[in-house]
């Protein structure tokens, strides 16, 4: 039973350095290409499976900023004075 947290605790610690990398990944000027968008979607879906069955609140609290990086980024328009986003 030993080998078995010891393999779950090795397996959470992948998962956060497998996310900081996507996160540093996912900076708007890398993923400006519909190419490099679709290969950022991919990789947090999958870091979000792997993530699923996870107890560590780290690999939770990644999951959520990484889904963050695939909401589109709204920008501030002013259109005859009138601004709208």
């Amino acid at each position: 039973m030993q080998n078995l947290a010891t393999i779950d605790v090795a397996l959470d610690e992948m998962l956060v350095n497998l996310a900081a990398i996507v996160l540093r990944l996912a900076q708007p000027e890398l993923t400006r290409t519909p190419e490099a968008r679709r290969a950022l979607t991919q990789s947090v879906r999958q870091y979000g499976v792997c993530a699923a069955r996870s107890s560590d609140p780290r690999v939770h609290e990644l999951k959520m900023q990484l889904d963050e990086t695939l909401k589109p980024s709204l920008r501030v328009v002013a259109i005859d004075g009138v601004k709208v986003s």
